[in-house]
């Protein structure tokens, strides 16, 4: 759901899944729309889900010839409006032998772990070092109908990692470098209504963005975005309000553009509708006229009569239906989700929601999850979303860059609160630009409370050039939004810089100065911790092992004068003028394997793995961040081989007292101190160890761990058993038991897995740091472009040897052909194909009637040129090992001009090879799969199967 789009009423709308031979096409009318807006029976503005249906190739840097020779013509696409574009990027290139994809795509996933790969990536064989990988194609046909003519039609980009260039028929649309920024094209003048359009899309990683995993492609989504010419541009309202004990004052900021061709007259008015859709108020019209090409800034406001407040436990949400009106006819009607909220920050007490006190308690998260990389669906988000809810969290900090914005989504309808942080510190206008993008984008978002200008910039953040930079930075964000505080994240020179200009200080990490010292020399400075922590741990593991690369799942001190998760989060707890904490990380990412380097290939921070399986640590802040009564025992209590040692055991709890027991011998009864922790030290003995907590003597909860036998069966627990047809999807927890039933915590047996029905597996993890194994089985496309052939007349002895191998019929055949010609090329296979191989020649026509030949086997006796979508599927017993040889007896295509150079490529063949059976090791007892919905209803059944265990399986509804 995007906050500016809702279905106002209902249109119609329909699918369509028929394709030509080959290619698949969208057409803008026959998709699911998402969001459209309706007026007398005509459709004003449509938004439509642009995701499906795209073709992927890699590229390269810097070697044109396995870039598709873009950009090698005489006159490049930088030079002439679309006569430039060639390669790829020309509007009738023929991708049809590229891998089909949808939307969202990392291919940074896909590729294999490298040890001379990048560690700050997470050693992804992408980027510095691997031009093969670091540029992706993508394209896609779409529809326009005729009709649209007229409408102004745009292309909006989620983001796309990184450097990006967009073509649509042809025409360059420029250039995106961040792999973060939203953008959006304005493609109405070169649309071809009534017909076919291509889009293409070049993304490039070879260089860095970020220090950490960034993926690769179009891994958020795409729009195709249909307006009036009269219209409300996007991000082109601001809705904000100021609240009073009997009700709120709605300030409405609301942009209208003109992209016509005459003077318009017109009025807009606003209505502002409830949660359940029912009006609560409505502006008077507002008047105004533009000539063409020109836009005007209205502003207005309504009162609210008793608001409801948007907030962590009851996040209201209305909706502002904003309409511009022209000679009684509705033009244009836009939504915007906003909620009423007040947000202060005190010096001295924190931070206020509403007007009551609430302690951040937030973390950082990057944007990669296990199996699927940056693209992640959008119910991964919001599952990854309540697992941080969960542990008590109410606030995340989007580290280092603006989000996606069905993240903020999200935490809108969730009650999540938000530090929204810019990529990149500057105050040239091209920086400034860059903020105000991301500010218009998502100041409607009641979660946003903070914009966050920057992270850890070591070379000004201490300096007078970081002072300057940061009070300009944040008087231009203050233009934008008025309403919100901006921050930056400091980590040295507490005291200098960039903290004596900003509005709120933040924090990066105690061990680097002295908060209460920094309070008292700026009194009237509220502060945030942004970033504490930084704590190794591996889920699951209780004694180091450096040779393995684990780390302890104990909360202890990361370096020599760091802080603990529970002394970092006791110090901002004890301290009114911190408004609160934000840990690094919620969850573990790829890259920054901090200690270590390869073969680890993720962080050992989060408080989750990259799987969102939790570490002990979140029960500790589970214990002091919520109300309801915790109590979690670590370790578990499989230590065969070493009875009568030592082993700590610790409990998180909320509770008063525990009591711990072992085989029901009780080994003491402590009290537990507030944001504080209890530990024993108890010689191992196989049985049972048990922690019983309670208050004011009566007993709350109880929490045991029990010595398990050998694995016996799999057991698949899925997040949600009911999906929705289109893209839904099941997180599925893959675990094994023993012959009691119980979880066998140590278990790391190799689980492979097969799907059935309408879904299909998009990626696999376990949370290991050092496991180099496939995250996402997918067949594996080559392509073997064939060469310029050579022209030769059918009497010449150079074609003797071609002719030779063809049957004796065919060679008299083509002994009576007098017009005709023969083109001659050859491709070079390094081995036999193999039974999960399929060879398709896609075709490309060098003549009007082709008679095509393959290793002197007849494919076509007459191939007309009409046939745009010409292919074979080659039986394989027809290829060999090494040379194979293509003859094609035709009338070439003739120049038209004298700068024609006709056609002499006979097209490619693309090389599919099936994928094995997905498959993944546990880690200490888990792993997961995740598995997402293809767009029909039915059931899935998925299946999983190991060497000397009981098969799992589980079942997932898909309805419409």
């Amino acid at each position: 759901m995007d906050t500016c789009w809702q279905l106002l009423e209902p249109t119609f709308v329909a699918e369509n899944n028929s394709s030509s031979v080959i290619m698949k096409k969208t057409w803008l009318f026959l998709v699911i729309c998402l969001t459209s807006y309706v007026a007398l029976g005509q459709t004003v503005r449509e938004r439509i889900n642009f995701d499906d249906d795209w073709y992927f190739a890699y590229g390269h840097p810097f070697d044109k010839t396995k870039d598709y020779h873009t950009g090698t013509s005489y006159f490049t696409y930088l030079a002439k409006a679309r006569y430039g574009a060639d390669g790829a990027a020309a509007a009738d290139f023929d991708h049809r032998a590229w891998r089909p994809v949808n939307l969202p795509h990392d291919w940074a996933v896909e590729v294999p772990f490298d040890a001379k790969a990048s560690h700050s990536h997470g050693y992804k064989a992408v980027g510095p070092g691997f031009p093969e990988t670091s540029v992706g194609w993508y394209r896609k046909i779409f529809f326009i109908d005729s009709t649209q003519l007229g409408h102004q039609i745009f292309l909006d980009f989620d983001g796309v990692s990184r450097d990006s260039k967009v073509w649509v028929n042809g025409h360059y649309l420029g250039n995106e470098p961040s792999g973060y920024q939203s953008f959006s094209y304005n493609i109405s003048d070169i649309i071809n209504y009534g017909a076919d359009n291509v889009v293409a899309v070049r993304a490039d990683v070879s260089m860095e963005e970020g220090w950490y995993y960034e993926g690769a492609g179009i891994y958020r989504h795409v729009w195709l975005r249909t307006t009036p010419a009269l219209h409300i541009p996007k991000d082109g309202l601001f809705v904000h309000s100021e609240v009073t004990d009997s009700h709120a004052q709605v300030f409405i900021e609301t942009e209208v553009d003109n992209k016509g061709d005459a003077e318009q007259h017109f009025s807009v008015r606003h209505r502002v509708l409830d949660a359940a859709g029912n009006m609560v108020v409505q502006s008077a019209d507002e008047t105004a006229a533009l000539l063409p090409m020109d836009n005007a800034l209205l502003k207005t406001r309504v009162q609210v009569e008793a608001p409801q407040l948007w907030g962590l436990d009851t996040p209201y949400m209305y909706q502002l239906v904003t309409e511009i009106w022209a000679d009684g006819q509705l033009i244009d009607q836009y939504q915007t989700s906003f909620g009423i909220r007040t947000i202060y920050f005190d010096a001295d007490k924190g931070f206020f929601l509403n007007g009551k006190h609430a302690k951040l308690k937030g973390t950082n998260n990057h944007q990669d999850h296990a199996g699927v990389g940056c693209a992640m669906p959008d119910e991964l988000i919001r599952w990854r979303l309540q697992q941080l809810k969960n542990m008590g969290s109410n606030a995340i900090r989007s580290s280092h860059n603006p989000p996606t914005p069905e993240l903020l989504d999200l935490c809108d309808e969730m009650g999540i609160l938000v530090i929204n942080e810019n990529r990149l510190m500057g105050t040239t206008n091209k920086a400034l630009y860059e903020l105000e993008r991301l500010i218009k984008r998502d100041r409607n978002h009641p979660s946003v409370i903070v914009w966050s200008i920057g992270n850890e910039e070591w070379g000004i953040e201490w300096n007078e050039i970081g002072a300057r930079m940061t009070q300009t930075m944040q008087n231009f964000a203050r233009r934008v939004d008025p309403t919100r505080p901006v921050n930056v994240a400091i980590s040295g020179g507490w005291g200098q810089g960039s903290s004596t200009t900003v509005e709120i200080m933040g924090y990066n990490y105690l061990v680097h100065g002295d908060t209460d010292e920094h309070h008292k020399n700026f009194p009237h400075q509220p502060s945030i911790g942004t970033e504490e922590g930084s704590t190794f741990a591996t889920r699951g593991v209780y004694f180091e092992d450096n040779e393995r690369q684990y780390k302890v799942a104990y909360d202890v001190k990361p370096r020599p004068g760091w802080f603990t998760i529970q002394e970092g989060w006791k110090h901002y707890a004890e301290r009114d003028y911190l408004s609160g904490m934000f840990i690094w990380t919620g969850f573990d990412y790829r890259g920054e394997s901090t200690p270590y380097t390869w073969p680890s290939v993720t962080s050992y921070f989060g408080m989750m793995d990259v799987c969102g399986f939790p570490k002990d640590n979140v029960f500790y802040l589970k214990s002091w961040w919520q109300d309801e009564p915790v109590l979690h025992l670590l370790p578990h209590w499989n230590w065969q081989g070493k009875e009568g040692d030592t082993i700590d055991v610790w409990v998180y709890s909320n509770c008063q007292e525990l009591e711990l027991l072992l085989n029901e011998q009780s080994l003491g009864t402590k009290t537990m101190p507030l944001n504080g922790h209890l530990s024993w030290k108890v010689p191992y003995a196989p049985g049972t160890i048990k922690a019983i907590g309670y208050n004011n003597g009566e007993h709350v909860l109880t929490k045991a761990h029990t010595s398990t036998g050998a694995p016996q069966q799999i057991n698949l627990k899925a997040h949600q058993t009911v999906l929705k047809e289109q893209n839904d999807l099941a997180v599925i927890t893959v675990e094994v038991h023993d012959e009691k039933g119980l979880h066998v915590p140590t278990a790391n047996n190799l689980i492979e897995f097969e799907i059935d029905g309408p879904g299909k597996i998009i990626g696999l993890g376990n949370g290991n740091p050092t496991s180099h194994e496939k995250e996402v089985f997918i067949d594996n496309y080559q392509q073997i472009e064939l060469p310029e052939t050579s022209l030769y007349s059918l009497t010449d002895a150079k074609l003797a040897r071609q002719l030779t191998v063809l049957d004796k019929k065919e060679q008299k055949y083509i002994k009576q052909l007098e017009a005709e010609k023969a083109l001659v090329t050859e491709f070079v296979l390094a081995e036999m194909p193999n039974e999960n191989q399929i060879y398709t020649w896609y075709y490309i026509h060098v003549g009007q009637k082709q008679r095509v030949y393959l290793n002197g086997h007849l494919l076509s006796a007459q191939l007309s040129a009409n046939d745009k979508h010409a292919s074979f599927v080659i039986d394989n017993s027809l290829l060999k090992k090494g040379t194979n040889h293509v003859l094609l007896i035709t009338q070439p295509f003739e120049p038209q001009n004298e700068w024609d150079k006709p056609n002499r490529k006979a097209g490619v063949i693309q090389v599919i090879t099936e994928s094995e059976l997905p498959n993944r090791q546990l880690f200490n007892g888990l792993a997961q799969v995740l598995v997402q919905s293809t767009g029909e209803p039915g059931q899935i059944t998925l299946k999983a199967k190991s060497e000397g265990l009981q098969e799992g399986a589980i079942c997932l509804d898909v309805v419409p």
